[in-house]
């Protein structure tokens, strides 16, 4: 796999980055988990500095010369042109932002994650206003450093997203926006779906839900033997190695689909990274291709195959063994209990349908932002007048509205469209597969997860972050990604439309 003399010597040198970066993900990891809150300050600390040494290694002369020389060299393969792209991008990114403001954004962000928890339980913004006007600060100081064409949000788009661009985002929302509102309406307006279902308000017990959970993600093949799940206040997924992948979830004691579901979805995210070619351990490689990529994974799981009919009549006795008031409800009643639709005012429990609409306000606000078009100040409201245009709602708090993600208080600016993206990609790869494995629901409902889990490490896993997204795309899918096959699923599951 790595032949090339130059590439060798550059993955020896890059084991001691890597090694940072996996203190770091254990520190995070820990940091949402179970670090005392007295901890915050040091550990804030703690990270900051141990970043600023591991970008102190990746500019380090001698290991930027090795990289420019690698990156002149003929006759390379495509995973040690990957290994030259990846380091290339991560040094250009590096060595245009000062140390300082890497600094500075790592500390203000610990400290702002914490804040951001306090303010959404107590309602207020005042107190998390000027940590997040600090935030937008910086973040521009980023763009600004990074460069751009055409618009400043492209600097930080890129960041997650490789090559990717406002005019791409744009094209895609363009065609999507306004197809969702259109199924919206003609959803809420018929009886296929419900808007209401009487098991939102049943009440679970804890560690009955949790055997739920586990037995759910066991079914779908989650190696516990290189992996935990635990609780955080926002689900996620961590990777400290290859083999050491680790989700969570959240119990709210009410309304089982939401951790159900959470679980599957940061599921989706680890199998990823699980499923990436041992041979790429330790590399720049070791990780999926972008979060965009990585979302169509949590969202092919969650939706297309969680959500299924064919999803609810195998879950169904999982359910009735350990939660006992499912037992009165059959598997068709679960699948539309589980494709509620209606307009929400909260993000992580918005349906199918309006989902995308969420990542849409958040995308348009974070432009206004970084361009300056938009004061913090006016965020609440412009984010109100927003939610009310798109779905026809509007927060009566702070906490329901503006302050119910936590991504602003990590210094995530740029993020928010990489969900948007994972949808689309999702649909797209669902596609694929029924083109190559034949009829999902089938193979859902004969739990052939290891044909579908092999298929996905064949198509998108192996190759890590060997490819551009855009590039592994079209090379894996055939074609670039495109908003169609989104609207061609909603229409068929929703709308029963071909």
């Amino acid at each position: 796999m790595f032949e090339d003399r130059v590439v060798k010597e550059i993955l020896e040198r890059y084991r001691t980055i890597w090694s940072i970066s996996h203190a770091l993900s254990l520190m995070s990891w820990d940091n949402e988990t179970y670090m005392p809150r007295g901890g915050v300050e040091e550990r804030s600390t703690a990270r900051a500095e141990l970043s600023v040494l591991a970008r102190k290694l990746l500019l380090d002369k001698s290991f930027v010369e090795l990289v420019e020389k690698a990156l002149h060299r003929e006759g390379l393969n495509d995973y040690e042109r990957g290994v030259v792209r990846v380091l290339h991008r991560q040094i250009r990114i590096q060595k245009s932002i000062p140390e300082r403001l890497v600094f500075e954004l790592v500390k203000t962000a610990g400290e702002a994650s914490h804040v951001w928890r306090e303010a959404r339980k107590k309602n207020d913004f005042q107190m998390f206003k000027p940590y997040l006007e600090k935030i937008v600060k910086l973040r521009r100081e980023y763009a600004e450093h990074l460069g751009y064409d055409d618009h400043p949000y492209d600097a930080l788009l890129d960041l997650y997203e490789e090559d990717m661009r406002v005019r791409d985002v744009d094209a895609i929302f363009g065609k999507l926006v306004p197809e969702t509102r259109k199924i919206l309406e003609k959803v809420v307006s018929g009886e296929l779906f419900p808007d209401k279902h009487e098991l939102e308000s049943m009440e679970y017990d804890r560690e009955a839900m949790d055997r739920v959970n586990r037995e759910v993600v066991t079914l779908l093949g989650y190696p516990w033997d290189r992996g935990r799940l635990d609780v955080s206040p926002h689900p996620f997924t961590i990777t400290i190695g290859m083999k050491d992948v680790r989700i969570t979830t959240r119990y709210e004691g009410r309304d089982f689909r939401r951790t159900l579901f959470a679980t599957i979805h940061e599921f989706g995210h680890a199998l990823y990274n699980l499923q990436i070619d041992e041979r790429l351990k330790m590399t720049p490689l070791a990780s999926g291709a972008s979060l965009g990529v990585h979302e169509s994974q949590s969202r092919f799981w969650e939706n297309i195959v969680g959500r299924s009919l064919s999803f609810a009549e195998i879950l169904k006795p999982i359910l009735d063994k350990h939660l006992d008031f499912i037992k009165r409800y059959d598997a068709q009643e679960l699948y539309r209990y589980f494709n509620i639709v209606r307009p929400d005012l909260i993000r992580v429990e918005a349906d199918e349908i309006t989902y995308n609409l969420h990542i849409y306000l958040r995308y348009e606000l974070e432009k206004q932002m970084i361009a300056g078009e938009l004061a913090v100040d006016d965020l609440p409201e412009q984010w109100n007048d927003m939610m009310e245009k798109l779905l026809g709602i509007k927060p009566k708090n702070y906490s329901e509205g503006v302050l119910q993600d936590i991504h602003w208080s990590g210094g995530s600016i740029g993020y928010f469209p990489t969900y948007t993206i994972g949808n689309v990609v999702a649909a797209q790869i669902r596609n694929h597969a029924e083109n190559t494995l034949g009829d999902l629901e089938k193979i859902i409902l004969e739990k052939k997860f290891d044909e579908l889990r092999e298929h996905l490490k064949e198509t998108i896993h192996k190759w890590g972050s060997t490819y551009k997204p855009k590039e592994l795309i079209q090379k894996q899918l055939g074609e670039p990604i495109n908003p169609e096959y989104l609207i061609k699923y909603l229409k068929s599951k929703y709308l029963k439309e071909s």
